[in-house]
């Protein structure tokens, strides 16, 4: 984070006060200013200085990067997305309302966040009775199934995809098995699930009926299928490890997530050893050092590692530690109908809560050349340029009949960091052509878009009879 830009924090100004019960005449004397300076930063008339956001750090210990506005562009992002409902759309709310809203309140924001959720997903369950009672197939026992994992995905996106102590916990681990140091990772976790658990790890048969992985903590036996390639042999067993091994911190990082259901702490639990799994297979510090020097090269740190390219594309995505940033990027995993099936954020790139993606997106593109890198220099309606790489990659089926699974990855990250990564070279960012990317059609004002599929929520569209374009309305 930079301190020359402008921080307006008011919020967290006051929760730090407020946990050290202290009164706002008490942190102005702390922090050397007047209380009523205190009282404007509070309520974010004005922003935080270099000076007192470093007075704040020494005085209270606390991360001064934790003062960012990321979270908030994030959250801003969210409830322009939701306010954009018809529901709301006599009340006339608009960017400044929900700013307001996200400044001064980001705890009431969440809770309108999940509060929308709950009633969407409950309107479209009521729907789904009346057309299940309509045909006489009524059923029951399966209400609001997706909003454990959106609670999950949530609780990811807003802590930057970055777990510290797991991560730290895994990182130790790896470097006292040589992880990235010439070990071999499915020889050291499985020497390592012998010798510290006396857990047996099998290869089954390339049975395709068969489950990938199976534990069995009774007999201390894990049985990998025999279909798996190398690093997801590897990924399962650290994911086992973890299971074994940290299962206190992993439940207290799922406390602190407040999930509303158990479906939803399990989810998280489960997502959860999956990251100290990828922690574990690409460490922090010599990941991250590796990918600098290689100036993120995906091919080239997949080689190096010998991790799979998801792997690598997951890890880019979680290198925000304070005080040890990386590069900030997206990512996201799509199928060939759009839907995003995995994604995580670490700058100010929004992806679609409900519905489907930014057409103008280059991971669709790249379903049209699966295994060729494509980059992308794309503007968001907010401004913010990214330079995105996108490619595809198909599953084989296991046997025949099986369909063939296609994935596409999308990674990228600001211009401002064009210098940081390979990707970029040769890409005059002044003048090149700039893709126009939406967060999805209903939310998105941009009016010259060739490839909207439906007109924004928020604003009127007109149709002319005697006129017919691309796109048969305009946006107003």
């Amino acid at each position: 984070m930079s301190v020359r830009q402008k921080i307006y924090a008011g919020h967290a100004v006051r929760r730090l006060r407020e946990k050290e019960g202290l009164k706002q005449t008490e942190l102005a004397q702390r922090l050397g200013i007047s209380p009523s300076y205190v009282n404007q930063i509070e309520s974010n008339q004005r922003p935080l200085t270099a000076s007192i956001l470093i007075a704040i750090s020494r005085t209270f210990a606390v991360d001064i990067t934790s003062f960012g506005a990321e979270d908030l562009d994030r959250l801003v992002a969210d409830l322009r997305e939701v306010t954009a409902d018809p529901f709301f759309s006599d009340l006339g709310l608009g960017l400044q309302d929900v700013k307001a809203v996200a400044n001064l309140s980001p705890a009431f924001a969440h809770a309108f966040l999940r509060m929308h959720v709950a009633v969407r997903r409950n309107t479209e369950w009521r729907a789904s009775i009346d057309d299940m009672l309509a045909a006489g197939e009524a059923r029951g026992g399966t209400e609001a199934r997706l909003i454990p994992y959106e609670e999950v995905r949530d609780f990811f996106h807003y802590i930057d995809n970055y777990v510290d102590a797991l991560d730290r916990a895994a990182e130790r681990f790896a470097n006292d098995l040589g992880i990235l140091d010439g070990a071999d990772p499915v020889q050291a976790f499985r020497n390592h699930l012998a010798q510290r658990h006396g857990v047996t790890v099998e290869v089954s048969a390339s049975d395709p009926a068969l489950p990938l992985s199976r534990f069995d903590p009774r007999t201390r036996r894990l049985v990998l299928s025999g279909t798996l390639v190398a690093s997801t042999r590897a990924f399962r067993m650290a994911a086992t490890i973890a299971q074994l091994e940290h299962a206190a911190l992993v439940a207290e990082s799922v406390t602190s997530g407040g999930f509303r259901s158990e479906t939803a702490a399990e989810i998280c639990r489960l997502a959860l050893f999956n990251y100290f799994a990828g922690a574990a297979m690409l460490p922090y510090r010599p990941f991250q050092e590796l990918a600098r020097r290689l100036r993120h090269d995906l091919d080239r740190l997949v080689l190096e590692t010998g991790a799979s390219l998801e792997q690598v594309c997951h890890r880019l995505s979680t290198l925000q530690r304070p005080g040890a940033k990386g590069v900030p990027f997206y990512f996201a995993k799509v199928d060939r109908a759009g839907n995003i099936i995995k994604r995580h954020s670490a700058t100010r790139f929004q992806f679609a809560r409900h519905g489907g993606a930014c057409a103008a997106w280059n991971v669709h593109e790249a379903f049209e050349m699966p295994g060729r890198t494509l980059v992308q220099l794309g503007e968001m309606p907010d401004g913010v340029r990214y330079i995105g790489i996108a490619r595809a990659m198909a599953v084989p089926a296991q046997q025949y009949g099986q369909p063939t699974r296609a994935f596409a990855f999308g990674l990228g990250c600001e211009v401002a960091f064009a210098h940081d990564i390979v990707y970029a070279d040769g890409i005059d960012l002044k003048s090149a052509p700039v893709a126009h990317l939406g967060v999805s059609c209903r939310i998105c004002p941009r009016r010259d878009c060739d490839l909207r599929a439906f007109p924004p929520l928020d604003r009127d569209i007109h149709v002319n009879e005697n006129v017919r374009d691309i796109i048969p309305f305009t946006v107003s």
